[in-house]
């Protein structure tokens, strides 16, 4: 099982009108934290894309870009791609160039976002939602696997017989299908034969197999070979040396970041108690001691049996240097054991 980290890089909003002051110090951070990943051997970094004052990346392949020169083994990934309110040929484009620079380590995951600002920004309707995003998957598929080709959509121009470069490094770019849980998706990546990442940010586990169930099924249905089919995982995430502390240290900036994104979706405050509920052992939260960590990665694995695992590790404002400590954790006392359990497991089974 692969494990790596996701972010949003989330930050304070700027306080001096027209100046990018906070989100040059939380993009500096943020290549600190791509670099302390590949260091520790993690297999994974994956960036999001927003459009909001209180994220700093609004382009993951320009980040990404940048990461290619700095790092030497770490896959590279969007986390998500809107790919809704972006253009596939210059998505994959940028892409195919964070290939060139980082010898093949550059994956898409694509989405529709778990936030809407991009579509009136970038003049698409919101009634277009699932026809925008099932066309232009399409046509990104399309490119990444011919050079040239002839296409015609009703959201974009069409054109004919026309090539696409540069080209990857990679014989193709792997691209996954993001999902927060909605059964279309599974059935969509399934029949595609697309890799499926799905975000578990609330509730337990446990509600989420039938959705996994659903997209084997749809895959064994589709002729795809299940033993090649890879499933990811990615939760909300802060380890610790001692359980209550780390709870303790990530509830305040955890709570504010909820709240202020529950105040536009009309949740109601997080409370402590909902906070210690959703870390519990079969809760979502994987906030904790190493070994608090490790177990629910590993309980997740027997659920789901995927073959990813990504950890959101710097979810709201927390300070930089406790998410490098949380880092550093995951990959040197974590990663570790995990990789043995699941490596042990497989053995186990062979025999």
């Amino acid at each position: 099982m692969e494990l790596g980290l996701i972010t949003f890089a989330d930050m304070h909003p700027e306080t001096v009108a027209g100046r990018g002051i906070n989100a040059h110090q939380r993009i500096k951070d943020l290549m600190e934290e791509i670099q302390l990943a590949d260091q520790l051997e993690l297999d994974v970094f994956g960036v999001g894309e927003h459009h909001r004052p209180d994220y700093a990346v609004s382009s993951p392949a320009v980040i990404l870009g940048a990461a290619a020169a700095v790092t030497k083994n770490i896959k590279l990934a969007s986390a998500v791609t809107v790919l809704s309110s972006d253009d596939p040929v210059r998505v994959f484009q940028d892409f195919a160039t964070v290939d060139l620079l980082s010898g093949g380590r550059a994956e898409i995951m694509a989405g529709r976002g778990s936030f809407i600002e991009s579509f009136p920004l970038f003049g698409y309707d919101l009634n277009n939602y699932d026809e925008l995003f099932t066309e232009k998957l399409d046509l990104l598929l399309k490119l990444n696997k011919s050079e040239k080709l002839s296409w015609q959509g009703k959201h974009r121009p069409s054109f004919e017989n026309l090539g696409v470069y540069p080209r990857p490094f990679q014989p193709s770019i792997p691209i996954w299908l993001a999902a927060g849980g909605t059964p279309a998706s599974a059935v969509r990546a399934a029949t595609l034969g697309l890799p499926l990442m799905l975000a578990i940010i609330g509730g337990k586990p446990e509600q989420f197999v039938p959705f996994v169930n659903l997209y084997r099924e749809t895959a064994k249905k589709a002729g795809r070979d299940l033993n090649q089919l890879q499933m990811g995982i990615n939760n909300h995430f802060y380890v610790g040396e001692d359980s209550q502390k780390a709870a303790d240290e990530f509830y305040p900036y955890y709570a504010a970041m909820m709240n202020r994104v529950g105040r536009d979706r009309g949740w109601p405050p997080l409370s402590r108690q909902q906070f210690d509920y959703s870390r519990s052992p079969t809760g979502a939260l994987m906030v904790g001691s190493v070994q608090e960590v490790i177990d629910k990665i590993l309980y997740e694995h027997e659920l789901f049996g995927n073959t990813r695992f990504l950890a959101q590790a710097s979810v709201g404002n927390v300070p930089h240097a406790k998410t490098m400590k949380s880092i550093e954790l995951f990959g040197t006392k974590v990663a570790p054991v995990v990789r043995k359990a699941v490596s042990d497991s497989k053995q186990s089974g062979k025999k």
